[in-house]
């Protein structure tokens, strides 16, 4: 048994070997001297076009460089502001006596809001007129006596420091009368009020607020590289939730530093802030917006996304041009989805290569088979 498996692993070896040299590695000469299979017509003919094809020309889609405008928008989140605001508080603890808040409704500047007692306060200030009418006589009764001699003049500066006193009082009562009255410092329309006529208060119960809405302040915050491209004029647009119209605002203020945090750049637009036909303002300060700024707004050159070709330092296209492919090194700036912007390499009217890019060499024959635009006469693109 042993016998016949060593006789066969003989032959399987054998046989291996044989195959081995025959078929999958024949010798250099044998195809050669193979009689006409080794000078056979045809085989030569296949070479022949085989050569043909690797030097024909590429055939690829190109692509004429254009002009468009290019516009590029941040968009950022924003409030809405009252132009002014303030808390009304009272300066002194004291009743109101009188309270003119119509709850909702615009006030002029100066109008008499609230008045606390002050009777103590004026009968206060008529006890010192008296004494100072009286002061004031007596400094001039000493004023003759200083003339003719009959007293001296340590006694007339006692009189005259009494005298001044006096008066200085008097300032100090009418300053405390003063803090009796609250009146508007600013023509707007008050808020809810949180007292009532009679109620006691201090100057920490906040009264009511008064906000000037005729024009809006609109924050928001852009980042800092877009810094240089804003300044006071510039214009932008702002959606608020409710309303499907788009409305407009003037950049008036511009945060001179950049925010540590969030490296963002806080600008402050103007609004105006007109009737939404039912007697209620258009806007609502605090209100959310929706704030889009256009950074650029230009004509620039562009080609499709799928003509550039990213290098290690630097980015190329292919420039199709007397039926040879050039590779040309070219700047590039915004990009949308399916567009980039050429800042500099590339003129008007070149044709770039947008397909079979990986099979087109230096000075390589090409041949445009289709060309390929654009739609639209404006591209767009949004950050946020």
């Amino acid at each position: 048994m042993k016998r016949w498996i060593a006789i066969g692993l003989v032959v399987l070896i054998l046989g291996g070997i044989i195959v081995y040299n025959k078929v999958l590695h024949p010798a250099p000469g044998a195809s050669a001297g193979g009689g006409k299979g080794g000078s056979d017509t045809k085989g030569g003919s296949g070479g022949g076009k085989g050569g043909m094809a690797g030097g024909a020309p590429a055939s690829v889609n190109g692509f004429v460089v254009i002009s468009q405008r290019l516009r590029e928008d941040v968009v950022s989140s924003g409030s809405l502001l009252a132009s002014e605001q303030v808390d009304i508080y009272p300066e002194i603890s004291a009743r109101i006596i009188q309270l003119n808040i119509q709850e909702g409704q615009p006030v002029a500047k100066g109008a008499l809001l609230v008045k606390l007692f002050d009777t103590d306060l004026r009968a206060q200030l008529q006890k010192l007129q008296a004494q100072a009418d009286n002061a004031r006589r007596t400094e001039e009764r000493n004023k003759q006596l200083l003339a003719r001699g009959g007293i001296s003049q340590q006694e007339y500066d006692i009189v005259t420091t009494n005298l001044r006193s006096s008066l200085a009082d008097i300032e100090l009562v009418k300053a405390n009368l003063q803090r009796t009255e609250i009146r508007a410092p600013f023509s707007g329309v008050i808020g809810l009020r949180n007292v009532s006529n009679g109620a006691v208060v201090s100057p920490s119960t906040l009264i009511a607020r008064l906000q000037q809405i005729s024009s809006l302040k609109l924050d928001f915050s852009i980042p800092e590289k877009y810094g240089a491209s804003v300044h006071n004029g510039s214009q932008i647009s702002f959606l608020v939730d409710g309303s499907g119209k788009t409305s407009q605002g003037v950049v008036y203020a511009i945060e001179p530093g950049v925010d540590e945090q969030t490296r963002n750049l806080r600008i402050r637009a103007r609004v105006n802030n007109g009737s939404a036909g039912n007697g209620q303002p258009l806007f609502r300060p605090g209100t959310f917006a929706r704030v889009t700024l256009t950074i650029q707004n230009e004509q620039s050159l562009v080609v499709p996304t799928q003509a550039v070709i990213p290098q290690t330092r630097t980015n190329q296209v292919i420039v199709v041009k007397n039926g040879k492919a050039t590779f040309k090194d070219v700047t590039t700036g915004l990009r949308t989805a399916g567009t980039i912007q050429i800042l500099s390499g590339l003129q008007k009217g070149d044709t770039v290569a947008t397909t079979g890019l990986l099979f087109l060499k230096p000075d390589g024959p090409v041949k445009v088979g289709k060309v390929i635009s654009l739609p639209g006469n404006e591209l767009k693109v949004a950050t946020n």
